[in-house]
Order: structure tokens, then sequence, then C-alpha cells
């Protein structure tokens, strides 16, 4: 099968709602009615090369074809994807295009990484969207840099420069010393450009429209946080990172700058586990897989019963 091409039974294709076909291929529905007519000829190819969408997507052909074994059944799928998300994407464009790869509009993430980051994105598809919640409270492990002596209004590299300083001077020790300091138990104050609500509405919401308020700081762990410099790089640091959920990787690229007697913000982030979910099992949405709905709750501890329980659990 090419890459970029979904082979769909010929049966599902003539039997399939204008929905179904278009939350599969990404294609309209008039494209399905179009090519109906076509489909007794065995095979055929529907080329959506022309759609354009936000998320960049690239041209791509579905073949329908009644001699194909395999192809998209018509039960949606039930489990986990991990998904290695590219920069410049929103989680949800993410799900978006999951949505069309998976041929279920049933498709939620267990928690938002920023658009300009890369790395482990884990979904719930079907019925483990339910599972998400004991996937969303996992510890997570990020590699980053620490860009130090420049601060930005979003603590990171796509935000506004707002003061610069002198760090020229500062050692890796110093370095290391700082982010020691910063492990263990904290309180760490959510940064304006985070989807934390405060009074019903989003951070990020209010910070587009210039509006700045009072966050309460949460208490958050961080597990690892070490740092050396990037050779050929000047006042730039490597970071590596483990952390409880809810912990922001740019708020610990502030305070650091702030305790070294400047400031700094953060570039270059990747996520690189949620949980046990790491990069060796991520791949790109556009050939997700769809692991068993138990991956997600892998974690917890397990109790075997009898079948007349597992019959009463099953049914509530």
């Amino acid at each position: 099968m090419e890459r970029g091409s979904i082979w769909i039974p010929k049966a599902d294709a003539a039997s399939s709602s204008p929905r179904w076909f278009a939350a599969l291929t990404g294609c309209s529905g008039r494209a399905l009615a179009q090519y109906h007519q076509d489909l007794e000829n065995g095979e055929h190819i529907v080329d959506c090369s022309g759609r354009s969408g936000r998320s960049g997507r690239g041209p791509a052909q579905y073949h329908c074809s009644s001699s194909m074994t395999r192809g998209v059944s018509a039960r949606p799928p039930d489990g986990v994807a991990v998904i290695d998300k590219p920069a410049g994407w929103t989680s949800h464009d993410v799900v978006a295009k999951a949505r069309g790869v998976l041929g279920t509009r049933k498709v939620g993430h267990s928690g938002t990484l920023d658009p300009d980051a890369t790395g482990v994105l884990v979904l719930g598809v079907g019925r483990a969207t339910r599972l998400l919640r004991y996937v969303t409270g996992l510890p997570k492990s990020y590699e980053a840099e620490i860009v130090l002596g420049v601060e930005t209004d979003t603590l990171d590299s796509a935000g506004r420069v707002t003061a610069r300083h002198d760090m020229a001077e500062v050692s890796a020790e110093q370095a290391r010393e700082a982010a020691a300091a910063l492990t263990g138990e904290i309180l760490q104050t959510p940064p304006m450009v985070s989807a934390v609500k405060v009074g019903g509405r989003r951070l990020h919401t209010l910070a587009r429209a210039g509006v700045e308020v009072e966050r309460e700081a949460r208490r958050v762990t961080v597990h690892r946080f070490e740092v050396a410099p990037v050779p050929g790089a000047g006042a730039v640091l490597r970071a590596v990172v483990d952390c409880s959920s809810g912990t922001y990787v740019r708020v610990l690229a502030a305070d650091l700058g702030r305790a070294l007697g400047g400031g700094a913000h953060l570039r270059n982030l990747r996520r690189t586990a949620v949980g046990s979910f790491g990069l060796a099992c991520a791949r790109p949405v556009e050939s997700a897989e769809v692991l068993p709905m138990a991956e997600a709750v892998k974690h917890l501890a397990g109790l075997r019963v009898g079948p007349e329980v597992a019959a009463e659990v099953a049914h509530g």
C-alpha cells in the first residue's frame, strides 16, 4: 500500500454515508457520490490532492477495492494512539487529522502540548477516550533549550522580547546548582499563555486580548532538572526535565534565569515521554497505530476476578 493511502473495501465504500466517507478521507461527501458510479470497475481512486487545510495536509489518495482483504472496517477502532506531534500543530490539529486517518470522530488527547513543541501526544480512540483521565495525570519527560539573558512575554521563543540581561559569565556549575534548587516539590505560577481557566476563561484567551490576571501558584513536583551548556551556542543550556503532570517547563526556564540574576526563555521543547509512552512507540499522525485499550491503564494495579464478578463489572 502506498504511503498516504487508505485501502477501503469496495462494499464499505458503496454502502458508506457521506459523513463516514468525509471523516475517513477528508474529502467532501460530493466526492463520494461522484465516484460511486465508478466502483463497478473493481478499484477506484479518490484523489483529494486539491484539498488544503489549516494543518497543511498534503495530497492523499484513497483506493476502493473489492479484492483487498485488509481495509477500514465498519466498526471504528478502540484504543490508544501515541503520536509524535510536529512543530506548528496544535493538539487539536492532531486530533482532527487522526479522525480522518482512523476513520472515526471519537478521538481525544490526554493533555495539551504547545503548538511550537514536538513529541509525545497520547490520543484516546473510540471507547478508550473514557480512559484518558488515567493518562492525563501521568508524569512527563521533556528535553529543551534554555536561552539565558533574554526574556519574552510568553516565556518561550514565540513571544516578544521584554528584557535583556548580560549573563555571559554564568558558569555551568552555577546553572546546575540553580536547577537543583528548582527540583522536588515546588510552587509554580501558571503562565498567561496556558490553558488554565481563571474566572471561567482560559488564560491564553485573556493574554491574546492583552489582559493579565492574578494566578494562584500550584504545587508541582520536579523529579529531575538537569542542565548543561550547548557547545558553541553562547549562553544556551540544554535541559532535561522529569516532572509531574501540570508542570510548565517554560516557567522552570524563566525561574532559572531569575535565580541566576537575569532572565531566560525556553525554545525547542520536545516531550519525550508521558508515563511509559515514549518516543520509541510514537508515530507520525499520518501513520497512527491504535494500541489495545488496556495500554491506557497498564500502570494501574490489576486484580484477577472470576467470570461472575467480571460480568457484573462489565455491566456496571
